[in-house]
């Protein structure tokens, strides 16, 4: 049997990125619906990847794909609450990253949500695996 998940403290996190909550972030039972959060992964990712690694979108030739990913809620939150999401790696490979990304409430001791999706790069144009470009690995090696 397999332990039950818990909340992730701030300090598991070595970078941190504002994200506004949006009224269409909430679903019917007054919270953010659990689609959001997946959306708010991706764009904590990606905002790290093109600021610190040097990503262009619909330019390099090698991108990362997401080929897993889950979610542990623990406490709900909604909008119009301010959200601070943390960016950790959890694993890094020769060509795959594991992410990890916690949701808090601003000033949240405690994630309300920990998330975490693996990105294996791939040649855009051959549409084969390939190495993690050398800016954004340098970027993820800093973040430890």
């Amino acid at each position: 049997m397999t332990e039950r998940a818990t909340p992730s403290p701030r300090s598991h996190f070595s970078v941190f990125y504002p994200l506004n909550s949006r009224w269409a972030d909430n679903d019917i039972y007054g919270h953010i619906n659990n689609v959001a959060y997946y959306a708010f992964f991706d764009s904590v990712v990606n905002r790290f990847l093109i600021e610190e690694g040097g990503m262009r979108p619909g330019v390099d030739s090698v991108v990362g794909y997401v080929v897993n990913s889950s979610a542990d809620y623990f406490s709900p939150l909604s909008y119009p609450q301010g959200l601070e999401l943390g960016l950790r790696i959890s694993r890094m490979g020769e060509k795959s990253v594991t992410w990890e990304i916690g949701v808090f409430a601003e000033d949240a001791e405690l994630s309300s949500v920990t998330g975490r999706f693996t990105h294996a790069f791939v040649d855009r144009e051959a549409n084969r695996s390939a190495p993690i470009p050398e800016g954004i690995r340098a970027a993820i090696e800093r973040l430890d």
